[in-house]
């Protein structure tokens, strides 16, 4: 029996990719595990690997193709041990139709047979192959589920998506009656440009590429949902950026430098360790304290914004830290991320000082319970033991998700963070 190999879903939030290239063709025979194709995303290049053996026996999208929606048959595969099928022969000619006398009366029309029931695959035995789309293995195995206790919805008993939400939505807590459930507001009703007076033809519009509309979707969702408040501190940098030219000069000889973004980074880290309840994300059923300080920074590229993450960045070093994070930009820039770094980080940094903007507030990054928006080092008079002096300053906000990281928290961990900035060498100790 044919299976259809369905375009995957290469993270959480895509709904529809490019086919870039096929890497078979119909005929060749691939194993679970062979690159068959590449994907390209909003966010990324990615190689689609084949999850089932058997024989290619149509393309059913050609290369390049664009726009191909999320599940969509991409091609056909004869299962392991099965030859291609056939091509399908030719319609024979229709018997000619031998009309009923006219005084004989019109046979009973025969009943319709009663459609047959869709059979709903078992869960699996111990021991015998699940099948399942890579997508439904990464979000099983993430939320803790056995792909054997799941019944597959998909082509020949496939579990998909669908299938694995289902199940970790039964398995989650639902305590709360639905009827309890405030009712959703009513969509909002978005005038046209025409409408609210922008003439026809004085504007050129550039459609929505898929990243954009995530997006949207994403930072839409984010600044409705989540309540959100910002806390602002200034930090001086003048030691800061002293140290930053001795770092410099003695990794000059390994051909690494360090920015200021990096030991932002660094600080962030060793602030999150010191107060662990900043590094958190909401959830239903608890606040989920992160063992390891995963910063995200973001990275604008054409057409929008990624986040890579610098992974456990509270175990590394300046020297690794830079140049990772030099690693992770330009390859974001190219798309050519893999999904595991840039998604799944627990707080955001986003650095716009070298733009020259002196102050800014993030949306938050969900799952993340907050988001540090760092402003442009300039210098400004301060006052130093009641004398009027002048210092770099660098203006910060903590933008913080209030069901997770409440004031007192925030304002704690800004604590934490403002001397190791101020004073670098305490990021060592």
């Amino acid at each position: 029996m044919s299976i259809e190999i369905l375009m995957p879903a290469l993270s959480p939030t895509m709904e529809e990719g490019t086919l870039a290239k096929w890497h078979v063709k119909a005929g060749d025979t691939v194993k679970a595990g062979d690159v068959i194709a590449e994907i390209e995303t909003d966010k990324a290049t990615m190689e689609v690997e084949a999850v089932d053996e058997g024989v290619i026996e149509a393309l059913l999208v050609e290369a390049g193709t664009e726009n191909v929606k999320v599940n969509a048959p991409i091609a056909r595969l004869a299962g392991e041990g099965e030859a291609p099928a056939p091509t399908p022969a030719a319609k024979a000619p229709e018997a000619p139709k031998v009309e009923a006398p006219k005084t004989a009366p019109a046979p009973a029309a025969a009943p319709a047979p009663a459609p047959t029931p869709t059979a709903i695959p078992a869960p699996k035995a111990d021991g015998e192959r699940v099948f399942a789309s890579p997508l439904a293995r990464r979000l099983a195995q993430a939320a803790g589920l056995d792909l054997k206790t799941i019944a597959g919805s998909g082509p020949h008993g496939r579990v998909i998506k669908a299938d694995v939400d289902a199940a970790r939505g039964k398995a989650s807590s639902s305590a709360k009656a639905t009827e309890d459930k405030p009712s959703a507001a009513p969509a909002r009703q978005v005038q046209s440009l025409e409408q609210m007076g922008i003439a026809p033809g004085s504007y050129d519009l550039v459609p929505l590429d898929g990243m954009r509309k995530t997006i949207a979707r994403r930072m839409t969702d984010s600044f409705r949902d989540v309540p959100h408040f910002p806390l602002t501190i200034d930090v001086e940098i003048d030691a800061l950026l002293a140290a930053r030219v001795k770092i410099n000069a003695m990794l000059e000889k390994d051909g690494v430098k360090v920015s200021v973004n990096d030991l932002v980074i660094k600080a962030v880290a060793t602030a999150l360790r010191r107060v662990p309840e900043a590094n958190a994300s909401y959830t239903p059923e608890g606040i989920a304290l992160h063992h390891h300080a995963d910063i995200a920074m973001a990275v604008a590229i054409d057409g929008g914004l990624i986040t890579p993450i610098i992974r456990s960045a509270e175990t590394k070093g300046l020297a690794q830290i830079a140049v990772e994070a030099k690693d992770l930009a330009a390859r974001a820039r190219d798309k050519k991320l893999k999904p595991e770094e840039f998604q799944g980080g627990t707080f955001s940094i986003s650095n716009m000082g070298m733009m020259g903007i002196k102050q800014f507030a993030s949306i938050i990054n969900e799952p993340q319970g907050c988001i540090l928006s760092v402003g442009a080092g300039e210098q400004r008079p301060v006052v130093k033991d009641g004398q009027l002096a002048v210092a770099t300053v660098m203006t910060v906000t903590l933008t913080c998700d209030h069901r997770v990281v409440d004031g007192a928290i925030g304002a704690k961990f800004l604590q934490a963070f403002k001397p190791l900035i101020e004073d670098p060498l305490t990021m060592i100790v």
